[in-house]
């Protein structure tokens, strides 16, 4: 039975929105588009819109949207027993040729077992038999590490999507069209595009000690690594988010990429390395496409992991203004702070800017490589008071390799000179700005020189949070807000697990969410994957993805970390140190 209140809920919400699509369905191929998470959620996803609209470029496509229900609307599901529908034409999940979920934060993995349940879907690939419903996921997590969830999908497009969406489309349509069976499609997309990753065809074998000894391939003939795509800006559309819905925390705003990835090189940072290059888009193509955008008074959020790198972000800014638009930025480097560019970012009514020293002493920003002298954070603090009517976000991590009780401390130094000199400027003028921090725990990633850490306790965690809290509120005039070091330990286990890890997520769904009787009755040891440091040479659960980064230098970095040595920052096509940039 469908749910005539979702329904409803649905027909509200598409009439609210700017920018959807709408096509017939005659002839051709369907695509459930899956953010797993609530719609106000997966909307505010730059990679999720832009798929959205590189999928309905294509006459021959008709791509609509799937979410998790929230509290109200999964009760309304839940009463009338009804298969998941998507929000376009509200039909169930089970009438589409491809189900693609968008991947970008571990903690939504157990949501993809519910929408699959919802949808009358077996969360097991190898369950769902030779019915024609492919189930499969993109984005960043897919090229990092996709193994936990490794046994839901029938295949992971890895990598960039632009570079692989096109050859999907083509092979999918061919095949739906031509009744290919479900097998043979998927072995046509490994063959065509190699980027397409396939868990079922490979096997894990493990030693007695729980690592991994190697992988078996259930073929002959296959690669031993899967590629992961990347693009070339010069060669593609810049991308933007296409539909504009009231629903979403920046429901004003339309989001604008100037670039991927980032040089700078920090090592805990996973965009950092597995966007090798960084890449920018051209500046001149931009300002063609925002002069194009019709109407007045948009809103443009400027997004990159590194916004500050961005060649001219002033004279872009102003160009912005210039065309009777505004923009917003979501952090800066220190080093990037500069009076024309916060003036620019007050005209364009932004009233926050975010900082990230991420550690408090300079010991322990060399070992991240975060290549900030503590001064130029100070003055970067002096330049926004002076500016006045900004307020300041700061951005700590606590829990970092080698970390110490005096580091701990560094932060609460550091952000006490940050306020006096935020005091001293802005209390003649009537006016001090807010400082909020939001300081967080430090959790592993793949591919990063950081990956073979362990989380820190979550005790340990504990006592610094509550250490730090202690001493900002005695200071006083500062927010400040904290993430929860239970979950975490869950993003560790997600991010660092191998495909035994699904049977942990498994009972997660069996149990309502309940991820600590979840862990009571696994079978497997959660602190093997969370708490464990690695061995350099292990072979890791993500090992089978080329980035190109060669492994060699991640460890070079690893020591260096170790040693308190700063790494200069990346130079595409200048050097050759990580492997990703071609001989030069």
């Amino acid at each position: 039975m469908v749910p005539g209140h979702v329904i409803s809920l649905y027909r509200k919400r598409l009439g609210s929105e700017r920018g959807w699509i709408k096509k017939d369905w005659g002839g051709k191929l369907r695509v459930a588009l899956v953010y797993p998470h609530v719609y106000r959620v997966g909307m505010s996803s730059l990679g999720f819109q832009w798929v959205y609209h590189l999928f309905n470029l294509r006459d021959e496509v008709v791509a609509e949207r799937a979410f998790l229900p929230d509290g109200h609307e999964m009760s309304l599901y839940r009463q009338a027993r009804s298969p998941l529908l998507s929000l376009e034409s509200q039909r169930p999940l089970k009438d589409f040729h491809l189900i693609a979920f968008s991947l970008s934060f571990e903690n939504d993995y157990p949501n993809i077992l519910t929408i699959l349940e919802l949808a009358g879907l077996d969360p097991e690939s190898s369950q769902r038999g030779a019915a024609f419903h492919l189930v499969a996921a993109g984005g960043i997590l897919t090229f990092l590490n996709p193994e936990p969830v490794s046994r839901v999908f029938d295949f992971f497009a890895v990598g960039e999507a632009e570079s692989q969406i096109p050859q999907m489309i083509d092979v999918l349509y061919d095949g739906v069209q031509q009744g290919v069976a479900k097998e043979e499609l998927v072995e046509a997309l490994v063959e065509k595009i190699p980027s397409i990753y396939v868990p079922a065809r490979f096997e894990v074998e493990y030693g007695e000690n729980g690592t991994i000894t190697g992988w078996r391939s259930r073929y002959s003939g296959m690669a031993p690594k899967v590629k992961v795509a990347k693009c070339n800006p010069a060669s593609m559309e810049i991308p933007y988010s296409p539909i504009k819905s009231p629903e979403i925390e920046f429901s004003e705003m339309l989001l604008l990429e100037l670039g991927r990835g980032c040089g700078r090189g920090c090592r805990f940072c996973a965009a950092g390395f597995v966007y090798r290059p960084p890449r920018f888009h051209d500046d001149t193509k931009i300002r063609k496409f925002i002069s194009e955008k019709d109407g007045k008074g948009i809103r443009w959020g400027l997004v990159s992991s590194a916004v500050s790198d961005f060649p001219h972000l002033d004279e872009m800014g102003q160009f912005i203004l210039d065309q009777g638009c505004s923009f917003s930025i979501s952090s800066l480097r220190a080093d990037s702070v500069s009076d024309r560019l916060l003036e620019k970012i007050k005209s364009a009514g932004q009233r926050t800017i975010t900082l990230a020293p991420e550690a408090g002493s300079s010991r322990m920003r060399e070992v991240i490589n975060k290549k900030l002298e503590t001064e130029v954070i100070l003055n970067a603090v002096r330049q926004v008071a002076q500016a006045g009517d900004l307020n300041l976000r700061l951005y700590f991590l606590i829990g970092l390799p080698t970390e110490t009780q005096e580091d701990i401390e560094a932060i609460y130094d550091l952000v006490k000179v940050i306020k006096h000199n935020m005091v001293k400027i802005g209390a003649p003028r009537g006016r001090v700005s807010r400082i909020r921090l939001s300081i967080n725990c430090f959790v592993p990633k793949a591919f990063t020189p950081f990956q073979w850490f362990s989380l820190e306790h979550i005790d340990l965690l504990k006592d610094k949070q509550k250490w730090l809290k202690k001493m900002l509120v005695k200071e006083g005039g500062i927010q400040v807000s904290f993430d929860v070091p239970k979950w975490a330990y869950v993003q560790t286990l997600l991010s660092m697990g191998d495909r035994r890890v699904g049977r942990i997520l498994s009972l997660v769904h069996k149990y309502g969410g309940d991820w600590k009787k979840a862990l009571r009755y696994s079978e497997l040891n959660p602190d093997f994957y969370v708490y464990r440091p690695k061995d350099l040479q292990e072979i890791l659960p993500w090992d089978f993805l080329d980035h190109g980064i060669r492994k060699s230098f991640l460890v070079n970095e690893y020591n260096r970390a170790l040693e308190g040595k700063l790494t200069p920052s990346c130079k595409p096509n200048k050097c050759t140190a990580c492997g990703v940039c071609p001989m030069v």
